[in-house]
């Protein structure tokens, strides 16, 4: 039987995270040698992928989801890739490939719901609203677990982050609550993969729905704010 002093040591079950670190690091590519831009966001990428409320408000919904796999450099790539590298060690052997790829999911709607609710005129890119969200997660699933947050370091680390947010001009403050509270909230729903409990497929079904649900509620968000451009008709 697998007890809760078991949980979050495994290191060798690392698989999603690793095509969702490709997947970013490839979109990043992409748009690099098409704008010739490696050190900002910048070229057709970036003006089609990149999370911005009129363009939501508008129907470009897809924009929710692929802001969250563009950077704006090299820098702001691997802070977002490290971070997640060290989430999913602790993280994905005890859920499942599955499971961490939901969970990522969820807290990526979350961050682009946050943007959308403090601002949705700003262009945002970059992974570290669903970053956050494995954060926030994480305590809480050592909490549920018995285990320590402040002593594993993960709490720290969350506090750490916080700082930075409000501290550095530039981050997205909304990005990164969003996806931290929404994260957070994931994390007490989502079954661990290795302690079966009742109500499992329950629990996916409450995972996809926070997922939609977050969505949804950011697309009435960009158009509550802003609302759809009107294309200039010329006489």
């Amino acid at each position: 039987m697998t007890t809760s002093r078991q949980l979050f040591r495994g290191h060798d079950e690392v698989l999603a995270a690793k095509v969702l670190i490709g997947a970013n690091v490839a979109v990043w590519l992409v748009m690099t040698l098409l704008s010739g831009e490696p050190y900002q966001a910048a070229g057709p990428v970036f003006e089609r992928g990149a999370l911005f409320g009129p363009l939501v408000a508008q129907g470009e919904w897809w924009r929710l989801v692929t802001g969250a796999f563009l950077h704006s450099g090299v820098m702001h790539l691997g802070f977002n890739m490290l971070l997640l590298w060290f989430l999913a060690q602790e993280m994905e052997p005890v859920l499942g490939p599955w499971r961490f790829t939901l969970l990522y999911g969820v807290s990526l709607a979350g961050g682009a719901l946050g943007v959308m609710l403090l601002s949705p005129a700003q262009p945002t890119v970059g992974a570290s609203g669903a970053v956050f969200g494995l954060m926030g997660a994480l305590v809480v699933l050592q909490v549920r677990a018995r285990q320590n947050p402040w002593r594993s370091g993960i709490l720290g680390l969350v506090l750490v982050n916080l700082l930075f947010t409000f501290a550095v001009p530039g981050i997205s403050v909304g990005g990164h609550l969003g996806g931290l509270v929404v994260g957070a909230a994931a994390g007490a729903v989502v079954p661990f993969r290795r302690v079966p409990e009742q109500g499992d497929a329950l629990r996916h079904v409450v995972l996809v729905g926070l997922g939609v649900l977050c969505l949804a509620a950011a697309v009435l968000a960009a158009r509550a704010a802003l609302p759809p451009l009107v294309p200039v008709v010329r006489a």
